[in-house]
């Protein structure tokens, strides 16, 4: 696999994804799966339910400079009826359900975000006895979204907590730094550690292309520092999964390819040689097949249901398996595929296939 990261902005970036995806509907059999695996729940309030403010105020930063967020008001029965079960939401997102910590709790502000494909909702849940606040989302529920969501939880070091209801989505706020505002605020920080940085950024470029999860500009991640004995350790996590396997370009689901990451592009050439970035590549493989070998069966049964779910253009798809198919040297094996989630399984077998290798069970189960 190439591991260079050189000449990867500028003049030779990867063109922008498109300007509005849609809204893919969830199919019946992916609507049972999550059914069983607990992802399907009865909410009190839907992503409808929401859409009948009154009027919008923007919302700016604590420099005075508008957001892509809007406050959004509503008249006084439907704020009430949200307050109650907007509160309910985040019960059942936080503690199972479980209302007895209800009371103390209550919606400081419910905003909207025109930006994006999803066009959510931002609920700020606030405790009425120490003003500690949290935030979660209200979405539409998109298919593309929610494989993505899915395969971020499966086979990434992260967890993903979301529920969906018919044709609402609930996602739990991933907390960290803004990857625009980490670019601009930290990385002349004396105190960041450019070289677990750059590490950091090249095992978050090898998880999205693995699993081709595109359009990893700096805002639609964020990055997460823990102090660790005498330094910090980072973690880069991806907030948006709208472009889960949707767009052509193979260098869409390169986040080293856009110039809003040049930044941390230019780190990793300063200070990783190319046996570097390769150990660091290999790591994450290594690790992503370790979880994918403890979730086999499940793992499986969403590629399953993904490679017949229409997803992405005919167009689209086309030019992914090209555009792959002649980075891997491997025509004849990138050709089988005819739909593109049947490219994201093949995707997963030809950069983890070493691994792979490493078990036999997981190999086995994943070829049938």
């Amino acid at each position: 696999m190439n591991n260079s990261f050189e000449n990867t902005t500028g003049s030779n970036q990867a063109e922008k994804p498109s300007r509005k995806k849609p809204i893919f509907p969830v199919h019946p059999a992916l609507r049972q799966y999550l059914v069983n695996y607990g992802r399907e729940v009865k909410l009190p309030v839907s992503y409808q339910d929401l859409q009948r403010f009154t009027y919008t105020v923007p919302l700016q930063d604590k420099f005075g400079k508008d957001t892509a967020w809007e406050k959004a008001t509503y008249d006084m029965r439907e704020w009430e009826f949200l307050r109650e079960n907007l509160v309910r939401i985040y019960a059942i997102l936080k503690t199972e359900g479980d209302m007895s910590f209800i009371n103390h709790l209550d919606v400081a502000r419910i905003d909207f975000c025109y930006f994006g494909n999803s066009q959510p909702f931002r609920i700020r849940i606030v405790n009425k006895f120490n003003d500690n606040y949290d935030h979660y989302y209200i979405k539409q529920a998109d298919a593309s979204r929610i494989y993505g969501l899915e395969l971020e939880h499966l086979l990434s070091p992260n967890r993903m907590l979301y529920f969906t209801d018919k044709n609402t989505l609930i996602e739990e706020h991933v907390p960290g730094i803004p990857g625009d505002v980490f670019i601009s605020d930290y990385l002349k920080d004396p105190n960041t550690n450019l070289i677990r940085l750059a590490k950091e950024f090249v095992k978050f470029n090898e998880r999205c292309f693995v699993h081709l999860l595109g359009d990893m500009r700096s805002y639609n991640f964020v990055v997460n520092i823990t102090p660790d004995i005498e330094d910090f350790q980072y973690r880069i996590r991806a907030i948006d999964f709208d472009q889960q396997s949707y767009e052509g370009r193979k260098n869409l689901y390169l986040p080293q390819f856009f110039k809003e990451n040049k930044a941390l592009v230019d780190i990793v050439i300063r200070h990783l040689d190319k046996d570097s970035i390769a150990q660091y590549q290999a790591e994450e493989r290594t690790m992503m097949t370790f979880r994918l070998a403890s979730a086999r069966y499940r793992v499986k049964e969403i590629l399953d249901i993904m490679a017949t779910d229409p997803i992405s253009t005919r167009e689209k798809f086309e030019q992914l398996k090209n555009e792959l198919a002649e980075y891997f040297n491997n025509t004849a094996y990138y050709k089988r595929a005819k739909t593109m989630g049947q490219l994201v399984k093949m995707q997963l077998k030809q950069t983890l296939q070493k691994n792979l290798l490493l078990v036999p069970k997981t190999k086995s189960r994943f070829d049938d």
